[in-house]
């Protein structure tokens, strides 16, 4: 059964100093007035103010996010710009969406997936080549500020040139039939992450071509997204895949009995696995707060530990998708580490969180790719 149910359609910050300035500018912080959001590449939007009692911590998490940019799992918005084609203009503020450039400076996001996943069952393999269409010209429009990632190294290289890292995915798994020839030509447009639920070869648990299909995403270092898979798919994908999983938009089914929530069970077996799980900003899945999604994320963290926890807020609709209170828009994550500083979380920790997570789950597929490559190499 599909579990597109699950994936919410309604519903980087400049590295460096320039993530820093962007909150010091808000004169909320004592700065001057902000400049204009017109000029995509120079002028970030300003911060949102500080929450009553958390400007020591505000400008902490400033400090911290303009070194480690957040890493974001999952945003919907090129579903979106295919729906309603007038939103195309993501360079202001203006476009009546919640994520647009300088909302995504503002929140010092430094790399983002962007979601391939589509809602219908029909035309699912046109679908994704029409929304990786759509991705790419939106890259050709902002190329100042949005760069193709295609790697570990592209996420770090972005970051070191101001832009905001563009990985293409999750596509949806309902894509592959029974073809890797089809797996294979979607890695070759850039596709490096694939969500299996739905998908014949693996919605009530592996099947043969479901191991073949697992096997080549880890030759091909495109990541297994596990989002929508029951429990016990999800745990036996975790066991097989020999890189790293991930769940790119979800949150703890032990504080929020939600379809598209984690149980425990499923954390544990991330954390046996290396993986990472991306929690999410929607408000079904969490609560209706900023504190409540803080909640989700120390669960998380005790459960599955602080080196598979990450953010996948699953931004990227109109403004009238419901968020928790503090996260409506892309560019609310500082309130979010603030809040999480103001709980103990240490810096090391949020590092991990925001950015060194992500990439880790990134490097150890192409380390787990080049193994498996050098393997069939020897044996050639």
């Amino acid at each position: 059964m599909s579990r597109w149910q699950h994936f919410s359609l309604p519903a980087a910050a400049e590295t460096g100093a320039n993530a820093m300035a962007d909150l010091q500018d808000d004169p909320a912080h004592g700065g001057s007035a902000p400049a204009s959001p017109g000029s995509v590449g120079a002028a970030p939007a300003p911060a949102p103010a500080p929450a009553p009692g958390l400007p020591g911590a505000l400008d902490r998490a400033a400090a911290l996010l303009a070194v480690h940019p957040v890493a974001d799992g999952c945003n919907t918005l090129l579903w979106t710009l295919r729906q309603s084609p007038y939103h195309d203009n993501i360079g202001t503020p203006e476009g009546g969406v919640d994520t647009d450039i300088p909302r995504l400076r503002a929140g010092a996001v430094g790399a983002q997936f962007w979601s391939l996943l589509t809602p219908g069952q029909d035309r699912v393999v046109a679908e994704t080549l029409e929304q990786i269409d759509v991705a790419q010209a939106m890259m050709r429009r902002y190329p100042d500020s949005l760069s193709l990632a295609l790697c570990a190294d592209d996420m770090a290289d972005a970051r070191n040139r101001g832009r905001i890292a563009s990985f293409l995915g999750p596509a949806p798994g309902r894509t592959l039939t029974d073809s890797l020839g089809t797996l294979r030509a979607l890695h070759a447009l850039g596709v490096r992450s694939m969500a299996p639920a739905g998908a014949a070869w693996a919605d009530q648990g592996l099947t043969a071509f479901g191991h073949e299909v697992v096997r080549e995403l880890n030759r091909l270092a495109v990541l297994i997204d596990l989002t929508g898979c029951d429990d016990a798919v999800a745990v036996q994908i975790a066991g097989a895949s020999k890189a790293p999983v991930l769940i790119s938009h979800t949150a703890s089914a032990a504080l929020t009995p939600h379809p598209g929530n984690v149980s425990d069970e499923v954390l544990l077996a991330l954390r046996a696995a290396g993986g990472l799980c991306m929690v999410t900003f929607a408000s079904a899945q969490t609560g209706d707060s900023l504190h409540v999604v803080a909640d989700h994320l120390d669960h998380v963290r005790a459960v599955a530990g602080p080196h598979c926890v990450g953010l996948g807020a699953a931004f990227g609709s109109e403004p009238t998708t419901p968020r928790p209170a503090g996260l409506t828009d892309a560019s609310g994550y500082p309130r979010l580490i603030a809040e999480l500083l103001d709980r103990g979380w240490s810096e090391a920790d949020l590092t991990l969180l925001t950015w060194d997570n992500a990439q880790r789950v990134l490097r150890d597929a192409e380390f787990t790719a080049r193994a498996a490559q050098h393997r069939r190499g020897a044996g050639s």
